[in-house]
């Protein structure tokens, strides 16, 4: 792999500081001097390599993406069945490492501030593609076309109404009755975990 420049280290060093203080603080909290000082650099650093915090929040949402990215992707590698593949994104989206209150309360501290932010809403669009391109890969030999898309639209909005409540601390949400929930949806569109698709899909 090729070697990360002196900017792209620091880069990365700042993004890291503020998604950890994200977590703990939220936008309110999250400034550039709480990021500078947890990084062990100066405020004029984090100026210099960002411009400003919506520039270095921009910089942790498209970190937060990447981890979660690359969950996924890493577990769908693992698996050898469309179902299987299915239930690697269900799986990526609700890793212990990353379904945390404290992550969920920091995706929807950032997802809140797409509606303003142009470059927010470029990203969470590039998320959505892609989640929808990844759940219509896995649903093509599972699902008759005409059903796919309300399964999709199902899946997705379970995830995201999940990954609300368990950030808003809700009900006791905890992560086995988020992956209970999740089970519920995909038997509702898909039957039961045994039951053996008819006819070609593809």
């Amino acid at each position: 792999m090729p070697r990360l420049s002196i900017e792209q280290l620091r880069r990365q060093e700042l993004a890291a500081a503020a998604y950890e203080i994200l977590q703990e603080e939220g936008i309110a909290g999250t400034t550039l001097a709480k990021v500078a000082e947890r990084a062990g650099m100066s405020k004029g650093i984090v100026v210099h390599y960002f411009g400003g915090k919506d520039a270095l929040l921009e910089a942790v949402m498209r970190r937060a993406n990447s981890m979660l990215r690359d969950e996924v992707i890493s577990r769908m590698n693992q698996a050898s069945t469309p179902r299987g593949r299915l239930d690697a994104i269900i799986a990526g989206n609700f890793s212990p490492d990353f379904f945390k209150p404290e992550i969920c309360n920091a995706w929807l501290s950032l997802c809140a501030e797409v509606p303003r932010n142009r470059e927010f809403a470029r990203i969470q669009r590039a998320i959505h593609a892609r989640m929808r391109s990844n759940l219509l890969s896995a649903l093509r030999h599972l699902l008759a076309p005409e059903r796919r898309e309300a399964a999709v639209i199902g899946i997705t909005a379970m995830i995201d109404g999940l990954w609300l409540r368990f950030g808003l601390n809700q009900d006791g949400l905890d992560l086995a009755e988020a992956r209970r929930q999740m089970d519920s949806i995909l038997a509702l569109h898909l039957g039961p975990r045994d039951a053996i698709p008819t006819g070609d899909y593809t």
